[in-house]
C-alpha cells in the first residue's frame, strides 16, 4: 500500500477536492488501451485487436494480440499456456511444444502454415479474449502503474511506463523498461524522490527514444514526439481528455 506521502505526489487533486483517477481506473485504463493501439495497429478500437498476429521483422517471431505478445519473448507461450490451463483443447493447445521451442527466437518452427488462423480463430472466445487481458494486467499493466505510482507519477507518467513496457518489456537491460529507468534516474529525480514529475518524465522519454532508436523495428519514435510528448508539454498529467494527437502521420481525437 502506498503511504499517505507517496499517495500525495502520484495523485493530482482537483479544484474541487478530488484526487484525480490513477491509469487503473477504468475509464483511464481504456483510455490508456486506445492510445496503444493507435501506436501498434492504427486503430483506436483495442478490443478489435484480440485476433491481430504478424511478424513484424523485429526479431521476436510473431507479435500478436491486444499488447503484442511475441512467439520470441515468453509472454506468447505464457498466454497460451493460461488460456489452455482454462479451456484444455482449446485450438491453440496443440502449438504449446512449438511455442516452448522458439521460445527465445525468432523461428516460425512448429507454428507454420496453420497458427496464425488459429490465433484468429482463438480470438473470437470469450476465453481468450480474458486470458489476455489478464496476462496484459500481469505482465505489463500493473507492473508499470504499480512502478509509476512508487516513483510518484500521476496517470500520464503511469501510461509512459506502461507503453515503454509493452514495446520494450519488463526486464532489466538497457533496451528494457529496467534499463531505460535507469537511465532516466541517472539524469533526473523522480517525484518521490523530490524531483520535478515534467523534468523526470522529459528525461524517460529521451532515454526511451535512445532504446527505440537502437532498434531497428522501433525506430520510428513518432509514439514518442507526436504523442506522450504532447500530452507533457500541454501540461495534462492526469492525462484527462480531450486528448489530441498523432502516430506515424496518422491524427487521432480522444473527445470524452
Amino acid at each position: 500500500m502506498l503511504t499517505a506521502t507517496l499517495l500525495t505526489l502520484s495523485l493530482a487533486v482537483t479544484g474541487t477536492g478530488t484526487a484525480a483517477p490513477a491509469l487503473s481506473e477504468p475509464h483511464k485504463k481504456d483510455i490508456a488501451m486506445r492510445l496503444v493501439s493507435s501506436a501498434e495497429n492504427s486503430s483506436l478500437d483495442w478490443k478489435a485487436q484480440y485476433g491481430y498476429i504478424e511478424d513484424i521483422k523485429d526479431e521476436r517471431g510473431y507479435t500478436a494480440g491486444i499488447i503484442g505478445f511475441c512467439s520470441g519473448t515468453g509472454d506468447m507461450l505464457e498466454l497460451v499456456e493460461l488460456y489452455t490451463k482454462r479451456k484444455p483443447g482449446n485450438v491453440l493447445a496443440k502449438y504449446l511444444p512449438a511455442l516452448r521451442k522458439v521460445n527465445g527466437t525468432d523461428s516460425h518452427a512448429g507454428l507454420d502454415p496453420t497458427f496464425t488462423k488459429d490465433w484468429k480463430a482463438a480470438a473470437k472466445d470469450p476465453v481468450f479474449q480474458r486470458a489476455q487481458n489478464d496476462e496484459r494486467d500481469r505482465v505489463y499493466f500493473d507492473p508499470a502503474v504499480s512502478r509509476a505510482e512508487k516513483d510518484g507519477l500521476r496517470a500520464l507518467g503511469q501510461f509512459v511506463y506502461y507503453d515503454a513496457m509493452v514495446m520494450h518489456g519488463p526486464g532489466g537491460d538497457k533496451l528494457s523498461f529496467g534499463g531505460i529507468r535507469k537511465a532516466a534516474l541517472a539524469k533526473a529525480k523522480t517525484p518521490a524522490q523530490g524531483g520535478d514529475e515534467v523534468a523526470y518524465l522529459n528525461a524517460f522519454l529521451d532515454a526511451r527514444k535512445a532504446a527505440m532508436k537502437a532498434e531497428e523495428a522501433h525506430e520510428d519514435t513518432t509514439r514518442v514526439d507526436t504523442m506522450q510528448r504532447v500530452f507533457l508539454r500541454n501540461g495534462n498529467l492526469d492525462l484527462e481528455p480531450p486528448l489530441k494527437w498523432k502516430v506515424y502521420g496518422d491524427s487521432y481525437t480522444i473527445k470524452s
